[in-house]
Order: C-alpha cells, then structure tokens, then sequence
C-alpha cells in the first residue's frame, strides 16, 4: 500500500494535548492555520495521533484479553487480565487520556479549518476525515466505557482547558454523536486519493464504520444496508475486494490491497520512525531487535483452525490420549537439547503434515511447533526454528519465547529479517494495520443477515472468506459443514471471525458485545503446548465496562463512575 508521506505527521498543533493538562506544545494559531497546506498538516497530526500506543498503536494487544492470545505486563494489560485493574491503573487512565487527546486534535482541525479561506474542496475533505478520525476516537471510548463527556468544536482548548467539566453523556448521546459525524464525513470525503495520499479516510472507511456502529447496537437493517454498500458498491464503485493472498496482507506486498478499507500507515527504514511496535511486542527474542512476545496466540486459537476438510481439529484423532494427559502432549512436541545440538526430537514430520491439513491461515497467521520464521541474529537474517525444548535460543537458530513459555508465535505483522532493510527499529515496524478490511466488513454483514432472519445470505458472505483460503464452504456437501437456522451460523460467524481476524484486536470487543467475555474468559487457565499452566484469567460482570479514571471524577465531580467502581 502506498503511504502517505508522514513526515508531517508529527507536527503538533494548537489542541494537541490532554483534556486534564495544560498545553504542553502548540503552534501559534496567529502564523499556522493559514494554508491548504496548514490545513493537510494540522489532518496529519489527528492521523499521527492513532499510533500512541493507549490509543491504536496496540490495538492488536486488545487480543490478550479473550480467548485467542495472552499476554502478561508489558503492555499495561496484565491487571486487566488477572482482573485486578482499578480505576487508577495506568492503562485505564491512558486509554482515556490519550482518546481525548485524539478527540481534541480532531475538535481544533474541524474548528480552524472551517473558517480557512482555502478552497472548498479542500476544506469540505480536511473537515470529513477530522469528522471520521473524531468518530473512531469516540467509538473506541463508548465501546470500553461506556456513556462519556461530548466535546465538539466549540470546546477551545486554549481557552477552557481548565474548565472541561461535563458530565458523562448516555450511550445514546455518544452513539448519536459519532452517527451524525459519520453522516457528514460520508457526504465530504472522496471515493479514492490520488496514488501520493494513499491512506487518508474514505467515504467507504465512513460507511464501513457507520455500519460497524449499528451493528454493535443491533439494529441489524441499519448496519446491513451500509455494509451491503460497501461489499456490493450500492453508492458508488469502492473496488474493494478480498485479496487473492491472506499471508501478504500483513506484509508490504499486501499495502497497495483493495481489501484494505483503513489502515494505519506506518513507515520505517533510517530517519523515518513512523511506524508501530508490532515486532516489538509481537515478535520473539529471535526477532529484529530481539523482541519480548507480549502478545502471544493462545493455544485455544490454534485448536480453533479445522481441518483443511473443514472437519473440526482434534488432536485425539492423531495422538489418542492427548487432549487430557499432559505426559502425551510431552511425547508429542518436547525435544532435548545439549547446547544446541537436539538429542531427541519427537516426530516431526507427522506433526508437519498435521499442520500442512489444517486451515491454511494457520500457518500463515502463526508459526507453529518445528516450523520456521526468518529471524535476525548477530545482526543478520537467520532462520529460527521454533523448537519445543528447555534452553531454547536465538543464538542456537531457535526461536525463544521471553517468557519460557511454550507457547505458538505470531507470524502475523511480525519483521522477516530485516525486511530488506526497511526495519530499523523494532518499535516501528513498516507494516500497515488495518483497523478497517473487507473481510471483516463482510463477516459483519453476514452477522446482521443472519440475525434478521437471512440465513442463506449470511452464509454466502462467510463463504466469501473462508474460500478466499481454499478452505469448503458451509453446505457444499461435507455433513460438517452443513448448518441451518441462525444459532448454527452464529456460531460459525463466532469462530470465522475469530481464526480470520486473529492478531487485529477485534476479539475483545466481539465477546463484549455477544455477551460471551465472561463465559469465554472467566477463570480459565490458559495453558502452553505442553498443558503446563500459563496465567488465570479473572473476570467480574463490572469489568463489561472500565472504570471512568479516578483522576478524572477528582478533577471533574459531574463525572459518575460506571456500576460496580465505587
């Protein structure tokens, strides 16, 4: 995907700073806010603003928080895992900041631009993506806590930064708000950019995200008729379809994809720190920059992909015994080593060709037990191993967890190498992050036919994504795919989703809004490979939405704090 050149995207503008602080940079609004060029920088820092890591710069860490990965403290989640977060944990309280802080941005290009004496079309663009930006920011704040204070373009932060006491607006409100914005974003902004401004916000990423909003409020028709436009160019030829590749849309290759709706463009290579820390945080010890795995798939994931049959995975067809004997799981996948050199290795090319039969996102989205990934060692590319053995090391050519775990990798989003160069620092990796995909897009639509009683329809859009991999459709004719009535296909939509969408942080917010996070996180105890206990997931039915920060109800006592935080 070509991106938008992002060295702009650090400027700060006049509103770039949190709603509880005083202005800690600004640009004097007397010499800026003059240009059309003004206009496309002050847009950029709202954009810049989406990879702050409390914000979207680790959204795919949302992931740690259900069924399909885990995690531990490095990224501020562990609290929220273990079900020990309060109202003063400082991930509560950054998400809340930092969302505002996007919110405010956006507020300050909507209020000057306005009344910029620069082109219409221009203005009428700028405006529609702030518009756009401003809606995602308040979506992400309604979806973790709930009813919040609106700020809109009247609030001037220069001027009433000491004075923002609002109280929390309903759900409603919030809803409403974000839907009048999309509204207007939707008839501003164009179809398609110029090659050059790849990445801006379009009006299929407004729409897409108008439907995405009806459907986390269940009104099915609404959230339908939007992501039928977007899947079926009702309103206008969008070109967007899924790509032919699934493994190449996390890489480069896949950027200039029409499936690509919105995504957050990152950059890397010497002098360009544009990027997100998904190697970073995703990557293993083996990875450019020797990384730390605070996100790592969950072995419930990995059972989740079927057979390439379609038929579910069972690991007692091939191992009987296996699911509930740990001494098994040993003989299955442990290996020794002395140094390096491996003194018994299980059998490896059985367990190869158990892979080789599987859903092939699999292997595409993780890397699996003896597989391979290309690494970087003694500053160089290397292919590590990921060999289930005590004393694995990237030193030896294997790929070692931070943890000691034994646990599935990503693949996904992670640095090959050294990506040829373009990656120069692990905490920018220049792989785009789609927030915003056809894919998903589509599963949504099948979930909203499906609950309005289309059944036939919704099954059509699943099967879209599911032969895109070469994987059978639903009802071609194995009796495990066959599935009739809406509770089947629900149930489908569940796991496709799931498998598809893995490692993109959609997952926590799906279980939210099924009413699944408790029955799919309460208490379980996830466990590595070789059934060892990894960490316990705590849950409570108060924890459905955050606390409102502490800090904040002190500051501003209009504020109320959700059920169950006093």
């Amino acid at each position: 995907m070509k991106r938008i050149l992002i060295a702009a995207l650090t400027l700060v503008v006049s509103g770039c700073f949190d709603l509880d602080t005083k202005p800690y940079d600004k640009v004097s609004a007397g010499s800026f806010w003059k240009t059309e060029e003004h206009a496309l920088q002050g847009v950029m820092g709202v954009y810049a603003d989406m990879k702050e890591h409390p914000l979207f710069g680790l959204y795919n860490m949302y992931d740690n928080l259900s069924d399909i990965a885990l995690g531990y403290d490095g990224t501020g989640l562990g609290d929220i895992i273990a079900g020990t977060f309060t109202n003063r944990t400082g991930l509560v309280v950054d998400r809340w900041k930092r969302a505002f802080d996007g919110v405010q941005r956006a507020n300050t290009v909507i209020r000057n631009v306005s009344t910029m004496d620069i082109s219409d079309e221009v203005k009428t663009t700028v405006i529609g993506e702030a518009r756009f930006l401003r809606a995602l920011f308040y979506f992400n704040l309604m979806n973790l806590f709930g009813g919040v204070p609106i700020y809109d373009e009247s609030t001037d932060l220069n001027k009433e930064f000491n004075t923002l006491l609002k109280p929390r607006n309903t759900e409603d409100e919030v809803r409403a708000f974000i839907i009048n914005d999309l509204d207007q974003a939707i008839a501003a902004l164009p179809v398609s950019y110029p090659a050059a401004q790849y990445g801006r916000a379009t009006k299929s990423a407004a729409i897409a995200l108008r439907g995405k909003v009806y459907l986390y409020n269940k009104e099915w028709a609404k959230a339908a008729q939007d992501l039928e436009d977007v899947v079926y160019n009702k309103s206008a030829s969008f070109g967007h379809t899924l790509y032919a590749n699934y493994a190449d849309l996390f890489r480069p290759v896949g950027h200039a994809s029409s499936e690509m709706i919105f995504a957050i463009q990152n950059k890397g290579g010497v002098g360009f720190p544009y990027g997100m820390p998904l190697t970073f945080y995703l990557g293993t010890r083996s990875s450019f920059g020797s990384c730390w795995n605070n996100g790592m798939p969950s072995t419930r994931l990995a059972d989740m992909y079927e057979n390439r049959d379609g038929t579910p995975f069972n690991w007692d067809d091939h191992f009987p015994g296996f699911n509930n004997s740990d001494a098994v799981k040993k003989q299955v996948f442990e290996a020794t080593q002395n140094a390096g050199v491996l003194t018994s290795v299980p059998d490896t090319a059985k367990l190869g060709e158990i892979y080789r039969n599987r859903d092939p996102r699999m292997t595409q989205t993780l890397v699996v037990p003896y597989a391979w990934q290309l690494g970087w060692n003694a500053n160089q590319p290397r292919w590590m191993q990921l060999v289930i053995a005590t004393g694995a090391n990237e030193n030896f050519g294997q790929i070692r967890n931070n943890r000691g775990w034994h646990t599935y990798v990503w693949r996904k989003f992670v640095a090959e190498g050294n990506m040829n160069g373009d990656i120069t620092d692990r905490a920018h990796t220049p792989i785009n992050f789609p927030l915003i995909r056809l894919a998903d897009v589509i599963l949504m639509l099948a979930e909203a036919y499906n609950e309005m009683g289309e059944v036939d329809k919704a099954i059509l859009e699943i099967n879209k994504v599911r032969q895109r991999s070469s994987m059978p459709g639903l009802n071609s004719g194995n009796p495990a795919l066959a599935v009739s009535g809406q509770d089947q296909v629900r149930q489908r939509i569940i796991h496709e989703r799931a498998v598809e969408l893995a490692c993109e942080g959609h997952r926590y917010f799906d279980l939210k809004r099924w009413g699944l996070l408790k029955a799919y996180t309460g208490g379980v105890i996830e466990r590595g490979i070789l059934g060892d206990n990894l960490l316990t997931r705590g849950f409570q039915d108060r924890h459905v939405l955050w606390p409102i920060p502490g800090q904040e109800i002190e500051m501003n006592p209009a504020l109320t704090q959700n059920p169950g935080w006093d």
